[in-house]
């Protein structure tokens, strides 16, 4: 069965200030650039990286007006290709058209000596290069940052590695998954005395590092527009992981205390995690202060009963809460269960409990707040149809991000590049495909 459709905006650009806020606010405020240039305009990017992380830098750099040019292996490309959801592209996934969007897509064999003389002149008209080549691999092509420097000292480098261009454990290889493990999380996720699970996506840590290698490459923009130089922004996959785990590390260092598996919930509140409704489905609950702890019982004797002033009797202050964690979630779970879970939201909203349904992407194409905040969008391609994709994000007001384009063909603007960038013949072009070089 097809999901329903809530008339996702289409075309370029998501947001349309022309549009007017109706009494739904299903339109929501969308502001238009008009003569505004986007914020990177006249950046270009290229893109070495394969897979998730360092393309999605590149990708979010791009939705915002710079011009990005994806490197990519001639005859297979990035390996994102062919990853998730084929279509009747067989160069071209779901995953792909989503994750290389706004990118011009040109073949290239850096292993030969005449593709690595064009890299260097692509180098030259560029501001900011990302890639995820081991450590040396580059520099063994004699194409590595110093190697550079002297055709344009004000480059960006974006490297991202699993575990860094330094360190024992630099020539090993990472995905994100193995970042998962060794940088800290894979051990928090799952319950007490079971095998560890995958947290969420087992593509989180691709995308965390992409939003740093975003962060990394604008203050590097930054510094080059004060200074005229580049530099290098050395990013592990693990290290993303690890900086997103809030009190672990000084806990450790100050009590020694090594932080285990806690299942749907969290040692520092209580109640305070995912709970059954009677309808089979889960709501996630938030309970961080003593105060919302108070409107959960409130919320529990909306019906006139008497089981949340009891509770909160009981169980008023956090720490006795967390003493005695097995007592309170078994009483709230008991009463999630006796609602239907948009009964209990409501009861919820009512009593400004921090709740929220624990969503399918079933559930998120049916969501309205989805649809007013403009999260998905859609494209219509001549061969494949309808493409739904997530929006840009972060939401500006003069400037916001567009997705101009969907991932590309492969090799789809080789013409353009080489030819109209670089200015090479047809001739010589023609010579460059026969040779492979393209």
């Amino acid at each position: 069965m097809k999901p329903s459709r809530l008339s996702w905006p289409t075309g370029l650009r998501v947001w349309n200030q022309e549009e007017k806020v109706g009494e739904d606010g299903e339109n929501g405020n969308r502001p238009v650039m008009g003569d505004i240039k986007p914020p990177l305009s006249g950046i270009r990017v290229l893109d070495l990286s394969t897979f998730i992380a360092g393309p999605y830098t590149a990708s979010i750099l791009g939705e915002f007006g710079a011009d990005v040019i994806k490197v990519e292996r001639p005859g297979t490309g990035d390996p994102m290709r062919q990853f998730g959801t084929p279509t009747e592209r067989t160069d071209s996934s779901l995953a792909w058209l989503s994750e290389g969007r706004n990118k011009k897509s040109v073949t290239l064999d850096l292993k030969q000596p005449e593709g690595q003389a064009l890299f260097r002149q692509l180098a030259e008209k560029s501001d900011v290069i990302c890639e995820n080549f081991r450590p040396g691999t580059l520099e063994k092509w004699n194409l590595g940052p110093v190697d550079l420097e002297d055709g344009n000292e004000g480059l960006v480098w974006f490297r991202l590695t699993g575990y860094g261009q330094t360190g024992p454990y630099k020539d090993r290889p990472g995905f994100a998954r193995i970042a998962h493990a060794v940088g800290g999380l894979t051990h928090l996720s799952g319950f007490p005395g079971e095998t560890p699970v995958t947290p969420g996506s087992t593509s989180l840590g691709d995308y965390i590092s992409g939003l740093f290698g975003v962060i990394g490459v604008m203050m590097a923009l930054r510094h080059r527009d004060a200074t005229g130089h580049g530099q290098i922004i050395d990013l592990a996959l693990f290290e993303s992981v690890f900086r997103m785990l809030d009190e672990i590390a000084p806990r450790y260092a100050r009590e020694g205390t090594v932080r285990a598996p806690e299942g749907a919930g969290t040692v520092n509140a209580c109640p305070h995690g995912h709970f059954p409704t009677r309808d089979g489905k889960w709501i996630a609950l938030a309970c961080t202060t003593d105060k919302m702890f108070e409107r959960l019982c409130r919320a529990m004797d909306h019906d006139d009963g008497n089981v949340g002033e009891d509770l909160f009797k009981a169980y008023a202050d956090q720490a006795t809460r967390l003493a005695s964690q097995d007592s309170v979630i078994g009483t709230a779970s008991r009463w999630t269960k006796s609602l239907d879970r948009d009964a209990l939201m409501q009861v919820c909203i009512d009593f400004e409990v921090p709740a929220g349904p624990i969503n399918t992407i079933a559930d998120i194409f049916d969501d309205p707040h989805f649809k007013a905040r403009g999260m998905l969008t859609s494209m219509m391609l001549d061969d494949l149809g309808e493409i739904v994709v997530p929006a840009p994000l972060p939401k500006l007001s003069k400037t916001p991000g567009e997705i101009r384009t969907l991932g590309p063909r492969l090799g789809e603007h080789n013409d353009e590049i080489y030819g109209g960038l670089l200015g090479i013949s047809a001739t010589a072009l023609e010579k460059l495909k026969i040779n492979r070089v393209i």
